[in-house]
């Protein structure tokens, strides 16, 4: 054994009293989970991915193969009848490994809206097919099985998954990051006339004002609160890390911050950073416009110049130091995010295993909760007609029928929900183990989950946290099991349990 010298001693002791102040700040949660990570992603409906679960076709062709345990659930997913007699212009169809590259399909509000066809769920071609010299329209019909998307269903085999999570309202990414943390896309203010706005609600895709790093002409600010302002009231250490955070040229002056950073994604340079996936930049309260640097990795997670909002190189050194923050979102470096036409399925694969692994080695697994959800659907094909629960009556809205968007609503207009089916996965030491949950639960209910652990209240002023279903049942605090279930970030396949 070797033999620990004075100056390693202290700095052994003093990591491990700063780890239990850490702790004690925190204050007491309503359950196990002292550690939530949440890995937001882009772009995925929910039988995009998991449309033939558990059954992989398995070909002769050189892909990773997947064999489900004997004992899977089922979940709702496509059917050979409804393969075989959709009502679309195309059929669904399966996606090999080797097309982990595909154009992106639409996916705003209103054409969302227009390929449900007032429930019918037949306009997904016609509405939201990539169309261009190198795009099929039909290519939205397309779905992986568990030889391209292997990791998300050996998570599945081994954790917790949901097959009735929606998207809170319709539409692109910027909505469904705003629900992710506010429940509210009411409130947008903006300094001209944007498309995407609809009577003061976001329904587009502008960049925020508060951030240096805006490239898009249409940029807006938010109003009222988001989860970031509860946890602050708290005192819970909490931060959003995004991928290409870190500018490549910092602020001086009048100068603005420039996050340059950037991957090839096939030919093309895609920056890593896409400041309208960044939902606190939105709100004053927990914008970082300028991209600074938290002070230390002791400061990641509390409030210093940096303001909550970091790249993901601040959220592991803030693990290594003993210094997790009890919540933090994870967002991947645009290559890595899924995003159709720049990402995809594989790309995806390699950060989220990297990610998932890396935790679990951590000494904060035994307390960790990692939830793995998705923005928006990307306009992809899924089934299921989602309930409508707050109707629309605003010029962007086109879901007409019974029972569905184009109703009088005496509340925000422009927020038609719920959108699209979303894949959820929950990793934890507490998920349930090889299980599929049916309650119908939304992006808000990930916000819920959020205040009722660290008993923050609520949101008001109109969040959908008021209603959103609970992500209970995914859990089960009982029988933890907290074995690493680590996987090979190329191929997705289990290296040990």
């Amino acid at each position: 054994m070797k033999k620990l010298t004075g100056p390693v001693l202290i700095q052994i002791i003093f990591t491990a009293f700063f780890a239990c102040l850490a702790a004690a700040e925190e204050g007491p949660t309503a359950t196990p989970i002292k550690h939530l990570v949440v890995i937001f992603q882009e772009n995925v409906s929910f039988d995009h991915y998991f449309a033939s679960y558990p059954r992989a076709l398995n070909p002769r062709e050189e892909e990773t193969r997947f064999t489900a345990l004997p004992d899977t659930p089922a979940v709702n997913g496509l059917t050979e009848e409804l393969i075989r007699k959709n009502p679309n212009s195309v059929r669904p169809f399966r996606l090999g490994r080797d097309k982990a590259w595909t154009c992106s399909p639409g996916h705003g509000y209103t054409t969302e809206q227009r390929a449900y066809n007032g429930g019918r769920l037949d306009r997904f071609v016609e509405s939201l097919g990539p169309s261009s010299i190198i795009c099929n329209p039909g290519t939205v019909m397309g779905y992986y099985d568990g030889n391209t998307v292997t990791a998300l269903w050996n998570y599945a085999q081994r954790f917790a998954m949901s097959d009735n999570f929606f998207g809170s309202t319709f539409g692109p990414s910027t909505p469904g990051a705003l629900n992710l943390i506010s429940g509210q896309t009411h409130g947008a203010e903006a300094p001209d006339e944007t498309p995407d706005i609809v009577g003061g609600t976001v329904i587009g895709d502008p960049d925020p004002q508060l951030d240096d790093c805006a490239v898009r002409g249409h940029r807006i600010k938010m109003s009222g609160k988001n989860i970031g302002d509860l946890l602050n009231a708290k005192g819970v250490t909490w931060g959003w890390f995004q991928g290409g955070f870190r500018p490549t040229e910092r602020a001086a002056g009048s100068d603005k911050a420039i996050c340059g950073a950037y991957h090839l994604s096939g030919l093309r340079p895609i920056p890593d950073y896409l400041p309208h996936h960044e939902p606190f930049q939105y709100y004053e309260s927990t914008a970082n416009p300028h991209h600074y640097a938290p002070a230390s990795a002791a400061s990641v997670g509390r409030t210093d110049a940096a303001n909550h909002q970091y790249d993901i190189s601040d959220f592991w050194d803030a693990l290594a130091a003993g210094n997790p923050p009890a919540v933090g979102f994870v967002k991947a470096p645009a290559y890595q995010d899924g995003h159709p036409g720049y990402s995809g399925p594989l790309s995806e694969q390699s950060f989220l295993v990297a990610l998932i692994n890396r935790l679990q080695k951590s000494r904060f697994w035994g307390e960790m909760a990692i939830i793995i959800a998705y923005d928006d659907s990307g306009g992809w094909y899924d089934h299921v007609m989602p309930e409508i629960q707050s109707p629309s009556k605003s010029p962007a809205d086109a879901l007409t029928g019974s029972g569905l968007c184009v109703k009088e609503n005496p509340g925000f207009q422009g927020r038609c929900g719920f959108g699209p089916r979303l894949p959820l996965l929950v990793i934890s030491p507490y998920a349930r183990r090889n299980f599929v949950d049916h309650t119908r639960i939304d992006q808000t209910s990930i916000l819920r989950f959020i205040e009722d652990n660290w008993a923050l209240g609520r949101i008001g002023n109109g969040s959908f946290d008021e209603k959103a279903g609970t992500l209970d049942n995914l859990f089960d605090w009982k029988d933890p099991y907290d074995r690493m279930f680590l996987l090979d970030p190329v191929t997705g396949e289990v290296r040990s349990k």
